[in-house]
């Protein structure tokens, strides 16, 4: 058999998807990271938790930040693949 039959088609970047899907990553991210932090200053104070129990509410808040960012990467690119084959 020839190489060239075997051989797989190369898959290409689709730049222009990628970039939205990182600029509308940064904006939510911001948005998500943003909140889990004024939510754990903020529910810290209304259950009278300290600067340690804020503490500990923003890092929770934070990591399910973590997980609502990966599933929005992740159905953004089912959407909009991110290569597309040559």
């Amino acid at each position: 058999m020839n190489a060239e039959t075997t051989s797989k088609p190369a898959r290409q970047i689709v730049w222009p998807t990628v970039i939205t899907v990182i600029s509308a990553a940064i904006l939510i991210g911001a948005e998500v990271f943003g909140a889990a932090f004024a939510g754990g200053w903020a529910l810290a104070i209304l259950f009278g938790l300290g600067d340690q129990g804020a503490h500990i509410l923003q890092a929770v808040l934070f990591a399910i930040g973590v997980f609502v960012m990966i599933g929005f990467i992740r159905g953004a690119q089912r959407v909009e693949p991110f290569t597309k084959r040559a």
